[in-house]
């Protein structure tokens, strides 16, 4: 499913890819997503459309962070999930170890409903607790064929006490199986299947299984979990979405025969050309339709349908309620739109995107690499919603965010590979701004010949330091019996000409009060540009004399970490010039606000996943200008 190249020499998932396959009649329609926190977004638009989860662990290495983040964006969706414990045959693996690591970190019940036969180099297969069986993989097929057996005898006490620990937990969640618990009949196979399926799709507890997926061992007993316990379209509640004729909540049934509702989830481009990602919640979408975008107005002409697996396509004629597909033609539809039968119209809920915490500056090496470098960027940012760009007009730079340092690798890396962009790469400069702190009465006076005429302007100001954040204000207090209304114009543009560049370093002054008290005029020698250089005269020099300091941008940060690296998150802000403003508890997780230099928070995004073994996220936006 790693196609890129960019993912297939780092050996990590970059991008989420879609596939389908067929087990025991039924389809399954599966994203592979990634697990490396930089590309979380592409895990948040997936979920937003799937139906059920497949959480993958590592037996060795437990509940690493970015498990953590995912479990909780699919609780934030209310998707049921069931777990594979994966690498049961690597040095170190502790099935019951992990199991008990999620029950500590997630408010889920984990259900073993398999238990390692054998661990280590040892690991055979798996013992399955529901038909009280041994499945065994043959080494030699790659996992292709296995074998059901009888427990091994010095296996079966164990065996049974597992098994009766997975009865008792699912007669807590079901009165059926309590009551035949009780009294003490036996409990059927299926009966315990469909005890787990409710418990599963009601979010009370999560299936686990183990195997090792790089010799299939363990495939073939998950996805017939897939099928037994995690919901078909049918099984989960109707979509629903709001009618933008008449703004009333509407559901859609998953129903072919449903009026259409689709969500594009995911754009890419395709050796150039646009392919828009669409689960179909309801109706059904044909090769040749003309569909509506409800989410901007427009219709679209559908070109070609296409059922992916991963990069490689295959056409298709039409996609039912429930399909994942992808489409070729259209245009203007972007991530988290919604498309529909014009005549019924629905707008879902859309994609909710992260902000951006890390940036770089980049420019492009030559004027024909600055051309290609525009066009890629949009690109790039109409498939990936969660990178920015923008062109700093007071520093001359282009700087594009991302989610990580990791995240802006790869955008750099398929700008020089895929768009042919060559760029330069270098830290974003910090814009400051200038104010003034003291309260200054000040005359400005021009009187100078031009060429063949002479030039005369006098005016005087009154300059007063404002609260932070307060802005820029200009008072007019002026007679016009003192200097005539036909100037007054010339005033003010000279007063805001001589805000956008400071006596300290150049930067724009900001949290100024000017007022124009007073002045002169001179019949004949007055003109407008005599009083327009009066004016900026007069607030340079007036900033000169009135304490001017630089401020610099301060960043409200918002940081969520597990509570045992609280210190140590505190600490680092303390040194970053930070100051907390305050710090709340919810549950396990403490969240702490802060305000923090945009200098001193170049790296943070790395820096912090070090001091919390990954497990800290963090989000910041502008505050204020205030002193360095």
């Amino acid at each position: 499913m790693d196609w890129m190249p960019q993912e297939q020499e780092r050996g990590i998932t970059i991008t989420s890819a879609v596939t389908a396959c067929t087990w025991n009649n039924h389809e399954i329609q599966i994203i592979d997503t990634p697990g490396h926190v930089d590309f979380t977004m592409e895990v948040e638009r997936s979920l937003r459309v799937l139906d059920g989860a497949l959480v993958v662990f590592c037996a060795v290495g437990g509940v690493e962070p970015q498990s953590e983040t995912v479990w909780h964006q699919a609780d934030k969706y209310g998707v049921p999930k069931i777990a594979f414990i994966n690498k049961m045959d690597r040095i170190g693996a502790d099935y019951f170890g992990t199991v008990k690591t999620m029950s500590e970190r997630f408010n889920s019940r984990p259900l073993p409903i398999q238990i390692p036969f054998g661990q280590e180099e040892h690991f055979k297969g798996i013992i399955d607790l529901i038909k009280k069986k041994a499945v065994t993989w043959d080494d030699t097929k790659l996992g292709l064929s296995f074998t059901v057996a009888e427990i091994p005898a010095d296996m079966s006490q164990e065996v049974s006490e597992y098994r009766e620990k997975l009865i008792e937990s699912l007669a807590e969640m079901d009165d059926y199986i309590a009551e035949k618990y009780i009294e003490g009949t036996e409990i059927t196979d299926k009966e315990m299947i469909q005890a787990i399926r409710q418990a599963t799709i009601s979010l009370k507890a999560v299936p686990v299984m183990c195997g090792t997926a790089l010799r299939n061992k363990g495939i073939q007993p998950c996805l017939d979990a897939i099928v037994h316990f995690l919901p078909s379209p049918e099984d989960v509640p109707p979509v629903k979405g709001i009618n933008p004729m008449n703004h009333q909540e509407e559901i859609r049934l998953s129903s072919d025969d449903e009026s259409l509702a689709a969500l594009a989830f995911k754009i890419m481009q395709d050796e150039g050309r646009k392919l828009t990602y669409l689960r179909v919640y309801s109706g059904q979408i044909k090769a040749g339709d003309e569909i509506y975008n409800a989410s901007i107005g427009k219709k679209e002409k559908i070109a070609r349908l296409l059922k992916m697996h991963a990069n490689k396509r295959e056409r298709i004629e039409r996609c039912g309620a429930g399909g994942i597909v992808a489409i070729m033609g259209l245009k203007d539809t972007t991530t988290g739109n919604t498309i529909c039968d014009e005549l019924h119209p629905i707008l879902l809920e859309p994609i909710e995107f992260y902000e951006p915490v890390i940036s770089q500056a980049i420019e492009a090496k030559t004027p024909a690499d600055q051309e290609k470098l525009v066009v890629a960027l949009a690109k790039l940012m109409e498939e990936d919603p969660t990178i920015k760009v923008n062109y700093n007009e007071e520093t001359a730079q282009t700087v594009v965010s991302g989610m990580g340092e990791l995240h802006l690798e790869i955008l750099i890396d398929r700008l020089q590979r895929e768009f042919n962009a060559r760029v330069n790469v270098g830290k974003p400069r910090v814009v400051f701004r200038e104010t003034i702190q003291k309260r200054i009465e000040i005359d400005g006076i021009f009187d100078k010949e031009l060429g063949e005429r002479k030039h005369y302007g006098h005016v005087r100001l009154l300059l007063e330091p404002k609260s932070r954040g307060g802005g820029n204000e200009l008072v007019q207090k002026i007679d016009e019996k003192v200097i005539p209304a036909e100037y007054h114009t010339a005033i003010e543009d000279g007063v805001g000409e001589a805000t956008l560049s400071g006596v300290v370093s150049g930067y724009p002054i900001v949290d100024v009060k000017v007022t124009i008290t007073g002045g002169s005029f001179r019949d004949g020698e007055s003109t407008t540009l005599g009083y327009k250089i009066a004016a900026s005269s007069a607030v340079k020099n007036g900033c000169l004399h009135a304490d001017p300091i630089l401020l610099e941008p301060i960043m409200m940060v918002d940081i969520i970490t597990p509570g045992e690296f609280m210190g140590e998150v505190i600490g680092d802000i303390n040194a970053r010039r930070g100051e907390i403003q305050a710090i709340a508890a919810k549950g396990t997780i403490s969240e702490i606000k802060a305000r923090v230099p945009l200098k001193e928070m170049f790296g943070y995004s790395t820096d912090l996943r070090s001091a919390t073994q990954g497990r800290a996220v963090f989000s910041m936006q502008f505050h204020a200008y205030d002193k360095t």
